[in-house]
């Protein structure tokens, strides 16, 4: 098992990108420069012993040590130490829903990274709970089996996107039929599902799934993500927003939250419907539902130690920066036998 002990520092690799533009920018700004005090070809005859070559590479040794820098900042741990576990506390499945409606934007950023967000706080809060991940959308998976490894379960949930799921629609039975399955043939008052969804069910049986659940002592609770009133789904090329979703007659398409779906499938799983908006995914009333759940001796293995790995962040960060310290921009004979960039 591995995990970051300070994810929050990995979002500096964004930063990587944005230096290496300045850079270019840099080198545009000073090449513009260079041509306004004459042909820029005589003015580098006069400088032939300044290497640009060099200078790029300098750069990159930079950016090198800046990621191992945050890499070790991160604090990438490894699990050294596996122990059985005994803790009081329930079984709880997430059904995140991964269709492409749950990119529309009337949360920020959207539905579904709104629902993530939340989601990594309220795995925050459990105490002593197990945790299990599915996906669905016209399909349904289990993303991540029923787990004490909180951590594991912060590392499944990032990697969640609508394309995790190839068949599209929203197909909540599935999800809830899957999620009974894998809470096995165990019985108990110590189970919950809970649904995040638009609730923008193509599929029949969902309701039926819900009730068949609740016989079985299984609470179902329901969060609804979206507007009411409609909002268009964004289209992507590339990764890059091009638009908006259009249907066969050239129509834009429209996702609506379906509150009236959720709450029947809450009231048939004997769970509660939260609506979520941009200040509350709704998890934080859910939790109050959770404290219900009668509460049994779960027994897991789960890695009780772990080593820091930090240190070799720390070693390529310095290796990259002494091959930068004996690399001056100065044109050196070896070096041009070199010839890195094909020059």
């Amino acid at each position: 098992m591995i995990k970051f002990e300070n994810r929050e520092f990995l979002w500096a690799y964004l930063l990587v990108p944005v230096l290496i533009l300045f850079y270019i920018w840099l080198a545009k700004r000073r090449t513009k420069q260079l041509k306004k005090l004459g042909d820029l070809h005589l003015i580098e005859s006069m400088i032939p012993n300044v290497s640009s070559d060099k200078r790029v590479v300098k750069v990159i040794l930079w950016m090198l040590a800046f990621c191992s820098l945050i890499f070790a900042i991160a604090n990438l741990q490894t699990g050294s130490k596996m122990q059985d576990v005994k803790r009081e506390g329930g079984d709880i499945m997430i059904c995140l829903d991964v269709s492409n409606s749950m990119l529309a934007e009337d949360l920020s950023p959207n539905r579904l990274e709104r629902a993530k967000l939340a989601l990594e706080k309220f795995i925050d809060k459990l105490e002593g709970d197990r945790i299990g991940l599915i996906v669905f959308a016209g399909d349904a998976y289990v993303q991540l089996p029923i787990t004490s490894d909180y951590g594991a379960a912060k590392l499944f949930l990032g990697s969640i996107s609508p394309g995790i799921v190839p068949v599209q629609g929203t197909d909540v039975a599935k999800a809830i039929e899957l999620s009974m399955e894998s809470f096995g043939q165990d019985v108990g008052k110590n189970k919950a599902i809970i649904i995040i969804t638009d609730g923008e069910d193509h599929e029949e049986g969902a309701i039926k799934a819900a009730e068949d659940a609740a016989t079985k002592n299984v609470i179902i609770n329901t969060i609804g993500v979206g507007s009411s009133t409609g909002v268009p789904i964004p289209a992507f090329d590339n990764g890059v927003k091009s638009g908006f979703r259009k249907d066969k007659e050239g129509n834009t398409v429209v996702t609506k939250l379906n509150e009236k779906l959720l709450l029947d499938i809450a009231s048939a799983g004997k769970g509660v419907y939260v609506k979520a908006n941009n200040a509350d995914v709704g998890l934080s009333a859910i939790m109050n539902k959770l404290r219900e759940l009668e509460k049994k001796e779960i027994e897991s293995k789960m890695y009780t130690d772990y080593d820091d790995q930090y240190i070799w962040g720390i070693y390529a960060a310095i290796f990259f920066l002494l091959i930068d310290f004996f690399i001056n921009e100065r044109k050196s004979e070896w070096w041009n036998k070199l010839n890195l960039f094909g020059k």
